[in-house]
């Protein structure tokens, strides 16, 4: 039985390392916003809703960051863990554009 080839730790490491930190710092501004600001067009239970699947997220991100460490980066994330994250700040830079905006008028 073949076993799938694995990226070397060195391109995890110099790749997946700061895209994670990235995830992070991003989902923390995101999380102080939606933890400070009352946003009146999302309404008090999508404003919750977003706020806890970023924690959720957040959660996600330093567990994998803390499996790349443990493991010397071989160990990797899929595709299919990362683009949740990254459509789920979509959706939060998407907010913050439009409160911005809101709050200039």
């Amino acid at each position: 039985m073949d076993t799938p080839k694995l990226p070397e730790p060195s391109l995890l490491k110099s790749v997946l390392e700061p895209l994670l930190d990235d995830f992070q710092y991003w989902f923390e501004r995101s999380r102080t916003l939606l933890e400070r600001e009352t946003i009146d067009f999302l309404g008090e239970e999508a404003q919750a809703d977003l706020l806890a699947r970023v924690t959720q997220a957040q959660e996600e991100v330093s567990a994998s960051q803390m499996l790349l460490e443990a493991t010397g980066c071989q160990a990797g994330v899929e595709m299919s863990v990362l683009m949740p994250w990254h459509n789920l700040l979509a959706e939060c830079w998407k907010v913050s554009s439009r409160l911005r905006m809101e709050q200039s008028n």
